[in-house]
């Protein structure tokens, strides 16, 4: 029924009455019908080739929680819990899509099919099977990139512009739902924009009808020139035909940035800020619907130095409106750290310019090691005000360790004190990051720790070893 439906809606758009005018010759809607099926045809054709499946070995202990291992060990037992984990290690499962940018080998694919994967294969269309290195990951748009090695260039698809895109205009998916490879599907544009999808930080998704399955993460949707507009990575499960995916031009922000430096540097304002209700407009007093509230200002932050502070109504960004959250978070992130941004705001009633030079948001993303292996565990930054049970007023607390990782080779422990790296303090864990990232594959560092045991703490050094490509 939908077949006919289409015929009947092209052939009611594309056939104009001017072309049933006596003298003029008719339009064959066939021949309107096969014009269509074969621009179908060639861009499956063309882009089909650079469109790659993704199946990953889940890094040791991935699924478990650093804090459950432990315990997980103690009610099975060694044996069966390394059991369970040489079977997760030694099963690849297939988990998306990819799609190669460059014919040297780079590929885009989505954050969440390649997190916590030990080892990454990519099988190409000519089923050749290709060990992927994880350049890097953004959690915050769901975005990576691979980077395989062939004998040759290989088939890259072409990017377009995103921003040049239409609703009503075709959109074409491919990937491998359900590990059907390269299955394409055919649809429109539905919506360009889309926020509070709630599934990324930074949000303008392209929603499309376009069938979008699992196993379609991380694959390419494209217009009818055969270009790539954007990243497949999410549908509503309980709906039909509302399939989202990320603009080619943010993914193509993120993967310079990724390439350049295994992670994206994004500017930061320093404010927690939230949505301005109509109730709050008035409170504040803000007569004009739009505007973002600046709940709290982070102490030592751009905004702070600026002279911003809580109650304070963000209304303008470097001359554009700002309506909503995601609006002002995007334009912050887009702005360079360092650069000089001018926003509107309205204190006490009154408008206001305010010129705040713009910081570098802090992340605890560790830059990508060559190998795409990480360190092996998870760290939060000791806090003196919560963390009265420690001794120490500085360092990087563990708070749990992967089983055969690098850092539990190392000897470390949950719970264990990161007081230096190579006698620099660990003062956060950025700091701890960039000075484990400068270390090259095979390089050993030591680590002072302070452990407490038995009651009684003690310092102690400990050497960790970045781990050495495969």
């Amino acid at each position: 029924m939908r077949r006919w439906t289409l015929a009947v809606c092209l052939l009611l758009v594309a056939v104009p009455a001017s072309a049933q005018q006596p003298g003029r010759p008719a339009v064959e809607p066939r021949a309107i019908l096969r014009a269509l099926e074969e621009a179908f045809s060639d861009v499956a054709d063309r882009v089909t080739p650079a469109v790659v499946n993704v199946s990953t070995v889940p890094r040791r202990g991935a699924g478990i929680a650093p804090e459950e291992q432990e315990r997980f060990r103690e009610f099975f037992g060694d044996e069966l819990y390394e059991r369970y984990l040489r079977r997760r290690r030694e099963e690849p499962r297939a988990t998306g899509s990819g799609v190669i940018v460059d014919p040297s080998g780079y590929i885009l694919t989505n954050n969440h099919v390649i997190e916590n994967a030990q080892d990454i294969t990519v099988r190409l269309s000519d089923s050749r099977k290709l060990t992927a290195r994880l350049v890097g990951r953004d959690p915050k748009t769901d975005l990576a990139v691979l980077k395989v090695e062939a004998p040759g260039p290989l088939p890259a698809a072409e990017l377009g512009d995103s921003d040049r895109l239409r609703v009503g205009q075709w959109a074409i998916a491919i990937g491998n739902p359900f590990g059907l490879d390269r299955t394409v599907t055919v649809g429109i544009i539905s919506a360009t924009a889309r926020t509070r999808v709630g599934v990324t930080t930074y949000e303008s998704f392209i929603q499309t009808d376009a069938s979008i399955n699992p196993g379609n993460s991380g694959g390419p949707l494209l217009n009818l020139d055969g270009k790539v507009v954007g990243i497949n990575t999410a549908i509503v499960a309980a709906g039909q035909g509302i399939g989202f995916s990320i603009p080619i031009n943010m993914a193509r922000d993120v993967m310079k940035h990724l390439i350049a430096r295994g992670r994206v540097v994004r500017g930061w304002l320093g404010v927690a800020i939230q949505d301005l209700t109509d109730e709050l407009a008035a409170t504040f007093g803000v007569t004009e619907r739009g505007g973002v509230l600046i709940a709290d200002v982070i102490r030592g932050g751009p905004a702070e130095a600026a002279g911003l502070r809580a109650g304070d109504v963000v209304v303008e960004f470097n001359g554009v409106a700002v309506n909503e959250v995601p609006d002002l978070q995007r334009q912050a992130a887009a702005a360079a750290p360092g650069d000089r941004v001018r926003l509107v705001i309205v204190r006490d009633g009154a408008r206001a310019p305010v010129t705040v030079t713009v910081g570098e948001m802090p992340s605890e993303e560790p830059v990508a090691a060559e190998s795409g292996e990480g360190w092996g565990m998870t760290v939060e930054a000791i806090d003196p005000g919560k963390r009265l049970d420690l001794p120490v007023s500085h360092g990087v607390l563990v708070t749990g360790v992967v089983p055969g990782s690098p850092a539990d080779r190392a000897g470390l422990r949950r719970g264990d004190v990161i007081l230096d790296v190579k006698g620099r303090p660990a003062t956060d864990p950025r700091a701890l990051y960039a000075a484990l990232g400068a270390l090259r594959p095979g390089e050993s560092v030591p680590l002072y720790v302070h452990r407490q045991a038995g009651g009684e703490g003690r310092n102690e050094f400990l050497v960790l070893e970045r781990p050495s490509p495969p």
